[in-house]
């Protein structure tokens, strides 16, 4: 594709992440078992094109794959299910402090140690390994906020993935940008009560 060699993990596991949020956006619970077969897929992708960073971002979204899996099986269960809702303030600050000090410890740890260093921008990858982690941590809570930190990660993962030579990656993060500001509106439109009354988080 335009000359680039495109590794075939790269693009199942991107056509998977999309998948995804298209999933998300549709509260299903089939979001979190795609998402963890494109996180493994993204992984072998990342460690073929020796992005350490990302690579460890992969294996914890697999297991925030599986935590979002069980939260969101539970929430299908009961009257008192998970509901889309915004977060609290004391919420948001724990997600923004968990960026900012998370950020900071992971960058680090990637300048650092040998094995986890990177070729460019350190603070870049430790950005989006921590942002994409609170970010799906609070997609497992059903926080409309996901979406926004979500956006924020993608104006910083466009050119770290075209840098690294995740040609595809890089072409999809303009997609997810679209994608990511329509599950926005949804999820938020739903959680002022403008479609009553108001779902749970999960709906098939």
């Amino acid at each position: 594709m335009f000359g680039e060699h495109i590794l075939w993990t790269d693009l199942t596991g991107n056509v998977l992440s999309l998948a995804v949020v298209w999933l998300a956006m549709r509260k299903t619970l089939w979001t979190w078992p795609v998402q963890l077969v494109g996180a493994a897929l993204l992984f072998a992708a990342s460690l073929h094109a020796s992005v350490p960073g990302n690579a460890l971002k992969q294996v914890l979204f697999c297991g925030l794959a599986l935590y979002g899996w069980v939260m969101w099986t539970r929430g299908r269960q009961g009257s008192a299910g998970l509901v889309v809702r915004q977060a609290t303030p004391k919420e948001r600050a724990v997600l923004i402090g968990a960026l900012l000090v998370g950020t900071a410890v992971v960058a680090e740890l990637f300048v650092h140690l040998d094995w986890l260093k990177v070729a460019w921008s350190p603070w870049a990858n430790a950005y989006i390994f921590v942002g994409s982690a609170v970010a799906t941590f609070a997609q497992s809570r059903a926080l409309v906020d996901f979406w926004i930190v979500w956006v924020l990660v993608d104006l910083v993962g466009v050119p770290l993935a075209l840098k690294s030579g995740l040609y595809v990656s890089g072409a999809v993060y303009g997609i997810f940008f679209v994608m990511v500001m329509v599950g926005f509106r949804n999820w938020l439109r739903e959680s002022r009560g403008v479609d009553a009354p108001r779902q749970k988080a999960v709906t098939a």
